[in-house]
């Protein structure tokens, strides 16, 4: 390598740039005494091939560490070691027998750190991922930029990008990959989703678990991967081409695909902790570069890090350069990635201040709903976090969406037949505005879940009354004891067809509350036909079948696909179900006199909320404010017994037709558009017991 020529660099665009042929490499540290460079030819060496040491005097500027080497070309790979003080009593914690992972690095290449430990602490340098350079510029994006579509508008669907497509079921041939993704993208086209939020795709070591899968034998691993250790590169893993780099070419062309068929991709991202643990855990870049700042240490024990995580340490969001950091991070995916929003893990850390208190004017989410280039992504907050913060209606920032556990909790509670949840679920269903009315924010704020990534699957929900975790090795300790779940008379699968007639039917009344009620939906890969994790409800370390979506449901539950895929069309084709304002109700009253809702008991009158039982019946108004469309009744019965309903009447000249009825066991259980049924009696309705109804008027 003669032929490289050693530069002072240049102190921007940190990370390592490739520009006028060669690489600018900048790292951030303050408090280092000396940085080196360190160069390898393969992913395997076991020693550099070239050290450069960057004088402070030449290259540095402030507190950044810079150099040029002319000559290198992407797919360079490289490391760094950092000296300073190791005084831990004082947070410093600098180590120069450490190779370290570049911060910004934009990819790395395979290998595992936790896998190769020696003595719990160090991994030997050729079992160590290298950052790899890439030329983030030379890609043919073919004009694709983000599809910016509105929230009101929006569908979700969480999944696990590996797990989507990595069962052998799945008939890819790519399978577990973002090429595989790819492959089933006219599946999700045909559902009618309009994003994806991936589980977390930056760069994880999954070889981080040590527990023992009691059934198998086997270490579990790290399957979700909270618990990033490259911010800025996509899992090499998930990657067909294994080549060092190839990964973020591969990412792209999943994007360009996905965006091309109208949908979006939002990306679950986790800068509340990282991987290098608490006192006792590893280094790989943080630590190693400036403990001091990029974690919250505890304030008069600063060799111990605060925990506001329940991962062992808490990334210190509220120091500038951190917030500079994790600006920079999210700019990167949305110019040079094109993904369209972003989902924060445990965002309430992103509002604690440098001494762990939470700051209601939070500097770093007003700066990210606030932020030139990231204006029209989408921004999701999990709106609490392991410290006790609970921030949901009131999470500092603006613009900010949140994932809506009232929701959640709620109608699992009102779908169960819990006594007295009526008032709860009208306050959902009709945009939980109880929660964001009062800060200026709109129903599509409110992202509406049932189920998440983390919990019972749709399909558990109905058939567990308890978690089934032994197989994650903590003696089914872990997970949440509070799942709001039945079972419906038989815990786990059951072959009794009474049964799976009830099951089927409460999942439906869930998906009837999920995308027709006012807020943004999310829903959760596989619920759509019946997906079940065996109980497991926290399958974080399960990279199997427990975990993997399995594409034999699709044709065995077709009945259940078909009448989610047309639920959805159904939402999208009505603004009734796309409000963007919250209701009015009696004071503003559409063209034909109905109001944009109304609230009935059984007997098709005002109802006594204070005597409203295990029954909901509403009617959307289609002609109010700038709204033209048909009129909606729609009604749960969650009690044990069939009741008759009065309907309310329809607007001027219109009829009721049925559109939606769970208590049909066939594919007639939803009917498609311009198919619906007329009915014959247009004053009464029985609503069978465990079942709801949707009718539209025309």
């Amino acid at each position: 390598m003669d032929f490289m020529r050693i530069l002072p660099g240049f102190p921007y665009m940190q990370g390592a740039s490739y520009i006028d042929g060669g690489v600018n490499f900048c790292v951030f540290s303050r408090n280092a005494t000396s940085v080196s460079l360190e160069l390898f030819k393969k992913s395997d060496d076991s020693a550099p091939y070239k050290s450069i040491p960057l004088d402070p005097k030449i290259n540095k500027t402030g507190d950044l560490w810079h150099v040029f080497v002319s000559g290198l070309k992407p797919g360079a790979l490289y490391l760094y070691r950092v000296d300073g003080p190791y005084s831990p009593s004082e947070g410093h914690r600098f180590n120069k027998n450490f190779f370290l992972l570049d911060p910004m690095a934009k990819a790395l290449t395979s290998g595992s750190l936790f896998k190769n430990l020696v003595n719990g602490k160090v991994c030997p340098v050729e079992k160590l991922p290298k950052c790899v350079v890439v030329d983030g510029f030379s890609y043919e994006w073919n004009g694709d930029k983000p599809l910016n579509i509105p929230l009101s508008k929006t569908v979700i669907y969480e999944t696990h990008l590996k797990g989507f497509t990595a069962s052998s079921s799945s008939g890819c041939s790519y399978a577990g990959t973002y090429k595989g993704f790819i492959e089933k993208i006219p599946y999700l086209k045909e559902l009618g989703i309009t994003a994806v939020e991936f589980l977390p795709v930056q760069e994880f070591d999954e070889f981080e678990n040590c527990n023992i899968n009691p059934k198998t034998g086997r270490k579990n691993v790290n399957f979700w991967g909270y618990s990033t250790i490259a911010f800025f590169a996509p899992k090499s893993s998930y990657a067909f081409d294994r080549r060092p780099g190839a990964c973020v070419n591969e990412f792209k062309d999943m994007v360009k695909a996905l965006h091309k068929a109208g949908i979006e991709v939002i990306l679950d991202i986790v800068f509340n902790h990282t991987a290098e643990g608490n006192e006792k855990g590893v280094t790989l870049n943080f630590k190693g570069f400036d403990n001091s700042i990029y974690y919250q240490l505890v304030n008069d024990h600063k060799e111990y890090y605060a925990n506001f995580s329940g991962c062992g340490n808490t990334v210190n969001c509220g120091h500038p350069v951190v917030s500079d950091f994790i600006v920079e991070c999210l700019r990167y995916w949305v110019t040079q990635m094109h993904v369209d929003g972003f989902r924060f893990d445990l965002a309430s850390i992103l509002t604690r201040d440098e001494k762990g208190f939470i700051n209601g004017e939070s500097p770093l989410t007003r700066r990210i709903s606030e932020d030139p280039v990231l204006r029209n992504t989408k921004i999701i907050a999990e709106p609490w976090d392991c410290g006790g913060a609970y921030q949901l209606g009131c999470f500092p920032g603006g613009r900010w969406c949140e994932w809506n556990d009232k929701f959640r909790d709620g109608i699992r509670k009102f779908v169960r037949g819990d006594e007295s949840l009526a008032t709860e679920a009208a306050t959902r269903l009709s945009g939980s505005s109880d929660i964001y009315f009062s800060s200026g924010r709109k129903p599509f704020n409110s992202i509406n879940y049932v189920t998440a990534h983390d919990g019972f699957t749709l399909n558990d929900l109905v058939s567990y009354n308890t978690k089934h975790n032994e197989q994650n090795g903590e003696d089914n300790r872990d997970g949440t004891d509070n799942n709001l779940s039945y079972n419906n008379g038989f815990e786990g699968e059951c072959v009794n067809p009474k049964i799976q007639g009830i099951r089927l039917r409460q999942i439906k009344n869930f998906f009837v509350a999920l995308l027709l009620g006012q807020g943004t939906p999310m829903i959760v890969a596989g619920d759509e036909v019946q997906r079940t994790q065996g109980g497991n409800n926290n399958a974080y370390c399960q990279d199997n079948e427990i975990s993997y979506f399995n594409w034999k449901n699709v044709k065995n539950h077709f009945d259940l696909f078909e009448f989610v895929r047309l639920l959805i069309s159904l939402r999208k084709s009505h603004p009734v179900f796309l409000r963007e304002e919250f209701f009015s109700g009696e004071k503003e009253k559409g063209e034909n006199g109905i109001p944009d809702i109304s609230w009935f008991s059984l007997e098709g009158k005002n109802p006594d909320w204070n005597k409203m039982d295990r029954f909901l019946g509403f009617r959307l108004g289609g002609k109010t404010g700038k709204i033209n469309d048909n009129d909606f009744y729609i009604a749960f019965n969650m009690d044990n017994h069939d009741r008759t309903v009065t309907l309310p009447p329809p607007g001027n000249g219109t009829k009721w037709y049925r559109v939606a009825d769970t208590s049909i066991d066939t594919l007639n259980s939803i009917l498609p558009p311009g198919k619906e049924e007329l009915l014959h009696n247009q004053e009464k309705f029985v609503v069978l017991a465990g079942s709801s109804i949707v009718l539209m008027s025309r």
